[in-house]
């Protein structure tokens, strides 16, 4: 069956995640321009892990499609708007595309680029539905303000030991924000998740702890470093996004749980650009 070029374009737009791809490729765009680099080597720095996470939302598909067909029949590929050959193909070029536009800032942004592919991979293939579903999120989160960074710069200043923790936590309860959203869909799917070993409120207050905790230590350490007014009215601004998202992730509500960890991640993102240009 041929389907109509809106039809599959429409699909292949969502069958990215277009909400994950855009922040991680805007915030590692941010990052570069942070560090120095010039309006071509932050678009291409963008785009670069615009197209490594495509490439890892699209596997994520891939691999859910049989379990999607029973609790999420909407999606692209059970609801027969992309074929799984043409996901495959996108995954590939959309790897291949990140990673050539990552070679091009030297073979260590170049490994850099795998590693994050493989802990997106991993995540799609082994960590998704297990209690252990937030280790990719706490590994790779940090990795985009390395990858940014790094690739514009060539080296990362010493303000990254302190960075590259407070990311780490944040990775982490991203992951549980987005397990709770997940939780009703996956107990249809028969899959664990955190949330669910956890159980919906204490997974809630340990990512409540961990975020006000990353909150606190960015804003804490601004102030010492003497960071401006205005970087540190971006940094609290930032800090209360995501107050606002923990507050969403309270609902009942699927829909508002899954704009919940949205807000929380646009937060985060922001944390750390507010955080890097006060710092800087």
């Amino acid at each position: 069956m041929r389907l109509a070029p809106l039809t599959l374009i429409g699909g292949l737009i969502r069958l990215v995640h277009p909400f994950p791809i855009l922040l991680d490729g805007i915030a590692s765009g941010a990052f570069a321009l942070l560090a120095g680099g010039d309006g071509g080597v932050v678009v291409r720095l963008g785009v670069a892990m615009l197209a490594l996470q495509a490439s890892i939302g699209v596997v994520n598909d891939v691999v859910d499609a049989p379990d999607d067909a029973v609790s999420k029949p909407d999606k692209p590929i059970p609801a027969g708007r992309v074929p799984p050959r043409v996901a495959r193909a996108v995954a590939i070029g959309s790897a291949g595309l990140g990673l050539l536009l990552a070679a091009l800032s030297g073979p260590w942004l170049l490994f850099l680029a795998a590693f994050g592919l493989a802990i997106g991979y991993g995540y799609d293939l082994v960590a998704k539905g297990t209690p252990w579903s937030w280790v990719p999120f706490a590994i790779g989160i940090p990795l985009l303000p390395v990858f940014g960074w790094y690739g514009a710069a060539g080296s990362l200043p010493t303000l990254f030991a302190l960075l590259v923790p407070l990311a780490i936590v944040a990775g982490a309860e991203l992951a549980i924000a987005n397990a709770i959203a997940d939780t009703s869909r996956d107990r249809t799917a028969g899959v664990g998740s955190v949330a669910i070993r956890l159980g919906p409120r204490r997974a809630w207050a340990i990512g409540a702890a961990l975020q006000v905790a990353v909150g606190i230590v960015a804003l804490g350490s601004a102030w010492v470093a003497g960071a401006g007014a205005q970087a540190l009215a971006a940094i609290l601004a930032s800090f209360g996004l995501v107050v606002a998202g923990l507050c969403l992730g309270r609902s009942a509500s699927p829909i508002l749980l899954e704009r919940a960890w949205e807000v929380q991640a646009v937060g985060i993102a922001v944390l750390a650009v507010s955080w890097l240009w006060g710092m800087g």
